[in-house]
């Protein structure tokens, strides 16, 4: 009987050995960090999308699938060509920076699969690119509106990942390229108006000095009318006067002959 039951017990470990060299690859899986993971069950076909897979060593049973996502931060460097709103061809580099949002990977799974980022992120960024420049012209794109061009390729980038369990980092535009005539044309054309504006500076503030100038010019004419208005014979005979007591209790000799002068004022005569 114990002979039996030994038998047995080796014929068990031995079918699990068996089961775990034929299925063991798919019953145990290593979830490193920076990693998550979606079960699929086959049986059942139900995709477990709001169960995450965390880190770890992880066991399913052998007929359901694992499916691994990198949840790390990756980078995508697009060139590509499109039209501005003139119609003139236009080359744009552009990296995109993102990750799948980790508790949303089920949903993104479910619609894009693990090739989400050619099926998704990269189809994404070019239409909304060919779209966003679409609506400027070479001019504006390469110069006076960059800025703005680039505000908007990344906050409506930004807006369909997430809708599509994308968390974008960031959108950067690297380069802008026109065709060399074309861009040699926008070139001579901005630097021809910033002379223009250099010259309306110069024109400007002569004018404004000149305007200051005219006011100051009236200030002082209108400030010599009204004293002259206010200064009668009276009053310019008593300041006479004063500067004559004034001159005469200075040190220096001289002589002062009373009643002398024009309109009676007293005479000063120099030093001896």
């Amino acid at each position: 009987m114990a002979m039996k039951q030994k038998q047995t017990i080796i014929i068990s470990l031995a079918v699990i050995i068996v089961l775990l060299l034929l299925f063991g690859s798919r019953m145990f899986y290593i979830i490193r960090p920076g990693e998550r993971a979606v079960v699929f069950k086959t049986i059942t076909g139900e995709l477990i999308k709001d169960n995450i897979v965390g880190t770890g060593l992880k066991a399913i049973a052998p007929w359901n699938s694992l499916y691994k996502y990198d949840v790390k931060e990756q980078k995508s460097e697009e060139t590509m060509d499109v039209l501005s709103k003139n119609g003139l061809s236009i080359n744009v580099d552009v990296t995109v920076r993102f990750n799948p949002i980790y508790d949303r990977i089920g949903y993104l799974h479910e619609i894009f699969g693990t090739n989400y980022v050619n099926r998704l992120v990269i189809p994404e960024v070019r239409s909304t690119v060919r779209q966003v420049t679409g609506r400027y012209t070479a001019e504006e794109i390469y110069s006076t509106k960059r800025s703005e061009v680039e505000a908007s390729i990344i906050e409506e980038t930004g807006i369909i990942l997430e809708k599509n369990n994308i968390e974008m980092k960031a959108l950067l535009i690297r380069s802008i390229g026109l065709p060399p005539d074309i861009k040699k044309a926008i070139e001579s054309k901005l630097t021809r108006e910033q002379e223009a504006l250099a010259m309306k500076y110069v024109n400007d503030r002569e004018r404004l000095e000149a305007e200051r100038k005219l006011i100051e010019a009236e200030g002082i004419a209108n400030y010599n009318r009204e004293i002259s208005a206010s200064l009668t014979d009276r009053i310019l005979t008593q300041k006479g006067i004063d500067a004559t007591l004034k001159l005469a209790e200075s040190p220096n000799t001289k002589v002062v002959v009373v009643g002398s002068g024009e309109n009676g004022l007293p005479l000063i005569l120099g030093n001896y």
